[in-house]
């Protein structure tokens, strides 16, 4: 926690420091967000890749929980309010690694250093939030263009769950691994009521070991990023050794309901049945849809 403070503390040293935010809503994405995605990013360097869920779990709990007590109204993160941390600092670090992770890491360091170049030391007028999210767009593929109004203007809220997971032993000692999983996607207002959208989009699905003695969490057996169009989708894969959890958006990385419910403890499965139609369909359908 130490760290992870002082990460973002010295963040400041460009978000604040250099690019100052025009006094207006959605300023603080430009001091606050930045430096928390700044802070999670030195958290990966140091800590990796696969542990980077303890933080967003604890990032996204923050801003669940403080939701609820909204007083006023909930902004989207281009237009938050000084006032609302939940959603600059909290929401804020989980869209743009949700981001880094959908466009990549050199992909947003790229829109973060136009950002800086134009507006480092800069005189008034000062830059919006709006100059940030027009950078990022000039960084995101046209097929992922929607994610900067799912993340930046509008207020998305995902329910996602896996129903349950199984293992099957094969004869090489892996095990296929199949997970039934929930997908919904809602759009919310500023009181909190929400509208279902149709599901569009690439959401991982992946599977753990038992942690070791003295760790929280276990090491990434299998992570996939899939095309998830409807509700309620199976995908089955394979893992060199018998995971303890699997399911969809393990590593939490969307804004969800209940995160606790995207993985299910594998139950282990002692006989080997076919494969039906459907099954097999289904199965094919997942690795077309492999990015």
């Amino acid at each position: 926690m130490v760290f992870y403070v002082v990460a973002h503390e010295m963040g400041h040293q460009w978000w604040a420091h250099q690019v100052i935010g025009a006094n207006m809503e959605g300023a603080t994405v430009l001091s606050e967000t930045l430096a928390q995605y700044s802070a999670l990013m030195v958290m990966e360097k140091e800590y990796g890749r696969d542990a980077m869920r303890k933080f967003l779990k604890y990032e996204m709990d923050n801003y669940l929980r403080s939701r609820g007590q909204e007083r006023l109204k909930e902004r989207p993160l281009l237009k938050v309010e000084a006032n609302q941390g939940y959603i600059h600092y909290r929401k804020g670090s989980v869209v743009l690694y949700y981001l880094k992770e959908m466009i990549g890491e050199e992909a947003v360091n790229r829109a973060l250093r136009k950002v800086i170049q134009q507006y480092a030391y800069a005189n008034p007028p000062y830059p919006t939030s709006y100059a940030l999210v027009d950078a990022l767009r000039e960084q995101t593929p046209p097929n992922l263009q929607y994610l900067l109004k799912d993340l930046f203007e509008d207020i998305t809220i995902f329910s996602n769950r896996t129903l349950d997971a199984t293992a099957q032993k094969r004869p090489d000692g892996k095990f296929d691994v199949s997970i039934n999983v929930e997908t919904q996607k809602f759009k919310a207002d500023a009181k909190g009521n929400e509208t279902e959208v149709p599901v569009d989009d690439w959401i991982d699905i992946g599977a753990f070991a038992k942690p070791e003695k003295g760790k929280k969490y276990g090491d990434t057996l299998y992570r996939e990023r899939v095309h998830i169009t409807q509700k309620s989708s199976k995908f089955t894969f394979v893992t060199t050794e018998l995971p303890e959890k699997a399911g969809v958006d393990p590593f939490a990385l969307l804004i969800d309901r209940i995160p606790d419910d995207n993985t299910k403890n594998v139950v282990l499965s002692s006989t080997k049945q076919a494969a039906s139609p459907s099954n097999r369909q289904q199965r094919q359908t997942s690795a077309l849809t492999q990015r």
